[in-house]
C-alpha cells in the first residue's frame, strides 16, 4: 500500500505563499486521483483540489485562483501550490492517494499557519 508524507508547512503571513509536497513511496502513475484535504480543529475534513491520472484537476471554489494541484510522476511528487494565502486557509492540510483497489490512503499531514 502506497504511503505518503507531505511537507512543506508553516507560518506564513496573510498573502503569502507557500508550497506543500506530498511523497509517495510509490510510483502515483497507477492511482486513480491525488488530493489535497484539509480540516481545522472541530470540523469536518474537506477537500481542496485533486487531479487525476490523467492529469484533470479539480479545484474547490473557495481556494479557486489561488491554489494550484500538480504532479510529477518522475518524482512521484504531487504539489500544492498555495498563492494569496488568507488566514481562513489555515489548517492541516492532508495528502491523499486513490489507488486502482479504490482503498483511500492518507499522509500525516502538515499544518499551515497564516497569521500576522
Amino acid at each position: 500500500q502506497v504511503q505518503l508524507v507531505e511537507s512543506g508547512g508553516g507560518l506564513v503571513q496573510p498573502g503569502g505563499s507557500l508550497r506543500l509536497s506530498c511523497a509517495a513511496s510509490e510510483t502515483i502513475s497507477s492511482l486513480i486521483t491525488l488530493g489535497w484535504y484539509r480540516q481545522d480543529p472541530g470540523k469536518q475534513r474537506e477537500l481542496v483540489a485533486r487531479i487525476t491520472s490523467g492529469g484533470s484537476t479539480t479545484i474547490v471554489d473557495s481556494v479557486k485562483g489561488r491554489f494550484t494541484i500538480s504532479r510529477d510522476d518522475a518524482k512521484n511528487t504531487v504539489y500544492l501550490q498555495m498563492n494569496s494565502l488568507q488566514v481562513e486557509d489555515t489548517a492541516v492540510y492532508y495528502c491523499s492517494a486513490l489507488g486502482s483497489d479504490y482503498i483511500r490512503v492518507w499522509g500525516q499531514g502538515t499544518e499551515v499557519t497564516v497569521s500576522s
